[in-house]
């Protein structure tokens, strides 16, 4: 008797097992292969190391009676969570099954995620989120709300304790765009994916406008106009295969270092196109991200917000088999100027990479912020504060590099030696000063200029501008004060930086003892 019912127990065990792992059904299913989404659980296999996946809550169940609910319970509710490896190294996760009624969010299957992230924070593990839902199950009420606010506490809670990572593979809507928005980064995929807080059927009541669902809240939408989201993928496989790299950069916690790659990458490898890289006029453009793939192990870098505010570069390389954060203007788009959107971009990477342990490399080339009334309005002194706030908080190794033209405030917020970055380097065509020659001839020696005969005036002021450009646009004058540490040949630079680097190992620095600081938001 006993063996019998110990036979069946383990036939109900899998039983339970299959219909967990049945979802939605194998209809359902194929109706999200052919729009090219994969399944939750295909998700979670290409995302983690072979074998390695271990599912908590497989049978949670919700507990609902209204609307018909009680007669469809499925075992898991919708979501997948649980643990298991990426590069044989612990993370926590949970995946959204549109095939179990359309992924929407339960008070059941909320509990699941809050477990997971609890369980995350004590051991110290990251948190990577696939979010493929409906919203709120409304059959459910308030009760799916409480859910989510569970949910954005804990995000609130981890943030800069352990990294949290959202790829958002399907809709992702209404209050549900909280959580991703709060976390470390975010992947989209092309044509499969969609964030907004209120959709396009309500707008339309609402403003009139009219607008589709990719427009308003699509992969390329959120890269490259709201800067919502970091990166775009063209499928699935793609995702989860980015979200496998930018892992390798980052630390488990931020009690961690980053984990080291060892590389067969010279670290005195020297780079003699770089010398010739700056043009002889300064108002010719280059690619900043040459600079940066010429000094990186290997030539990798991971680019992160690739297509938004494309005036200033932010990504992960490694140096010496290190991890880094890199910031560098960008002289090929609007000349590198600093514009709001910039400041946002460069400020939110700077303190990610603070709060996670990771040196910051910065590659200045900068004329100034970008004038103009739509700036002014929209408060760039504001938003551009937030860049200089991040760098001036960050205690990890800084280590600056000016290529070219470092002007006006827009030098001082590009991690300057004034606000604690630990070595200052200039190459030889580094130009550091108020403003650029032009416009300081235009006000030092405006009397001079209009007292001469019309005819003399631009000659005249060339002739300033090319003496003003040899006395001060210079990094001598800098190195002179002490506010660069080194002015060096431009293809010695990867040297220099890990050597920099290796020095800077074991630095310590804090700021003063207060709750949190007041960031210009």
């Amino acid at each position: 008797m006993a063996h019998r019912k110990h036979h069946d127990r383990l036939e109900e065990l899998r039983q339970l097992n299959a219909e967990a792992e049945a979802g939605g059904g194998a209809e359902r299913r194929e109706r999200e292969h052919k729009q090219g989404k994969l399944s939750a659980r295909e998700r979670v296999d290409l995302l983690l190391d072979e074998g390695s996946f271990e599912e908590l809550d497989k049978f949670v169940r919700h507990h609902s009676h209204d609307f018909g609910m009680e007669t469809q319970r499925p075992p898991g509710d919708g979501f997948i969570t649980g643990y298991g490896r990426i590069g044989g190294r612990l993370v926590y996760v949970f995946a959204q099954d549109f095939t179990v009624f359309g992924g929407s969010l339960s008070e059941a299957n909320a509990s699941k995620i809050t477990k997971i992230m609890d369980l995350a924070m004590r051991a110290g593990a990251p948190v990577i989120g696939l979010n493929d839902s409906g919203g709120a199950r409304i059959q459910e009420g308030v009760k799916s709300l409480a859910g989510y606010a569970e949910i954005f506490l804990r995000n609130t809670l981890s943030s800069g304790v352990i990294p949290q990572i959202s790829a958002i593979m399907g809709p992702c809507a209404g209050g549900a765009v909280y959580s991703p928005a709060i976390t470390d980064f975010i992947f989209m995929t092309r044509d499969t994916s969609y964030m907004f807080v209120t959709g396009p059927d309500v707008i339309k009541t609402v403003t009139h406008e009219e607008v589709t669902k990719q427009e308003l809240g699509g992969a390329m939408t959120h890269n490259a106009t709201s800067g919502v989201a970091h990166f775009i993928s063209r499928d699935d496989a793609e995702c989860l295969a980015m979200i496998r790299e930018l892992f390798s950069y980052l630390p488990s916690n931020n009690l961690d270092d980053p984990p080291r790659k060892p590389s067969s990458d010279p670290w005195d490898r020297i780079t003699p196109s770089l010398n010739a890289l700056v043009p002889e006029n300064p108002q010719q453009p280059y690619d900043i991200k040459d600079v940066i793939h010429a000094l990186a192990d290997d030539a990798e870098f991971f680019e992160v917000h690739e297509h938004y505010a494309k005036n200033i570069v932010v990504g992960f390389a490694r140096f010496d088999g290190r991890s880094v954060g890199i910031v560098a203007n960008q002289p090929a788009f609007l000349a590198g100027v600093l514009d709001i959107n910039a400041s946002v971009k460069g400020a939110r990477f700077v303190r990610f990479c603070d709060a996670f342990n990771i040196p910051l490399i910065t590659f200045e080339d900068v004329p100034g912020f970008l004038p103009g009334t739509q700036q002014e309005f929209g408060g760039i002194i504001r938003h551009g504060a937030k860049l200089l706030f991040a760098f001036a908080e960050a205690t990890v190794p800084k280590i600056t590099v000016i290529t070219r033209k470092a002007y006006g405030g827009a030098y001082c917020v590009m991690a300057s030696k004034h606000i604690r970055t630990d070595i200052n380097f200039a190459w030889p065509t580094a130009e550091i000063a108020v403003m650029g020659p032009e416009g300081a001839v235009n006000i030092v020696y405006k009397r001079e200029i209009d007292r001469a005969p019309e005819s003399e005036r631009e000659t005249l002021r060339q002739e300033k501008i090319a003496d003003f450009r040899e006395r001060f646009a210079n990094p001598f004058v800098a190195a002179e004060q002490g506010y660069i540490d080194a002015v060096i040949e431009p293809a010695h630079t990867r040297a220099k930086l890990i050597t920099a680097l290796r020095s800077l190992e074991n630095k310590r620095d804090t700021n003063p003892r207060k709750k949190h600081g007041n960031i210009p938001l």
